[in-house]
């Protein structure tokens, strides 16, 4: 079985871990207060407070008359106006918190830019052990249950721009950035779209099975993937097709509040 695609540090620092996720939620999300980092982190008030201080300091975060903080002219975000990853993760979260709390396993929002995805949301269950959060981080596109959701939107030659050959030549020859083979990647996204679901086991990391449905804007084009993740020791394939339905329904609910949004 492969190795997955991302392994925590040896020697993981606080501190650093959580200035990164704050960064990417300023980035995704906007205006945030220190109750609302630290309640997110797991950590002080106090704690968070000195992080968005120091954030501060180096112009990754500003904080206003409201005392609210807001990504600072280092991470370049329009803060200004929402941006769609915003709002899609606005209207998304809710629903995360009410899937988790269905299902006891966590739930991931992800969205798509060229040949790779990004989380954008993600809410841990509370079981001693579960898939930790995702939020902020990239990985390939076709390693991922979000990534082969909505690389299976395309047609044959928007695949084709996504996996240029000439940009994979040079490239060194390793799992996370060798060109997929397309032939049978296409086969594994017509099914896709045949079931309407992707259901990924170990692919993207040993251990852990993904289910994820696509969320749609008005006009029908998907704009992220919601999926849950867990680890395959609790995964049963008799439940496949509940758990299918309720992430669609837990979608459409998505789908609801996003066009109540425009």
């Amino acid at each position: 079985m492969s190795k997955p695609l991302k392994n925590p540090p040896t020697y993981l620092i606080n501190s650093v871990d959580h200035a990164l996720r704050i960064a990417a939620m300023l980035q995704l999300e906007g205006e945030l207060t220190v109750s609302e980092v630290a309640d997110r982190l797991g950590v002080a008030r106090s704690t968070a407070h000195r992080l968005l201080a120091m954030m501060v300091y180096r112009d990754f975060a500003v904080q206003d008359e409201r005392r609210l903080y807001r990504a600072g002219p280092v991470l370049e975000l329009a803060a200004h106006s929402p941006s769609a990853a915003s709002r899609l993760r606005a209207a998304a979260l809710p629903h995360l918190h009410r899937l988790v709390g269905m299902l006891d396993e966590s739930a991931n929002l992800a969205v798509r830019t060229g040949d790779t995805v990004r989380f954008i949301a993600s809410v841990e269950c509370f079981q001693s052990l579960r898939v930790g959060s995702r939020e902020g981080m990239v990985f390939p596109a076709h390693h991922t249950t979000t990534g082969l959701l909505l690389l299976a939107e395309l047609t044959d030659e928007e695949l084709e721009a996504v996996y240029p050959a000439e940009r994979h030549a040079d490239r060194p020859t390793d799992r996370l950035t060798t060109r997929p083979d397309l032939d049978r990647l296409r086969a594994e996204l017509a099914q896709v779209r045949r079931k309407g679901f992707a259901l990924n086991q170990g692919r993207s990391e040993r251990g852990v099975v993904a289910l994820g449905v696509p969320v749609r804007d008005p006009d029908g084009t998907a704009l992220a993937g919601l999926s849950v993740s867990m680890p395959s020791g609790r995964y049963d394939k008799r439940r496949l097709p509940s758990l299918v339905d309720i992430l669609s329904r837990v979608a459409s609910a998505v789908e609801a509040d996003l066009g109540r949004a425009v």
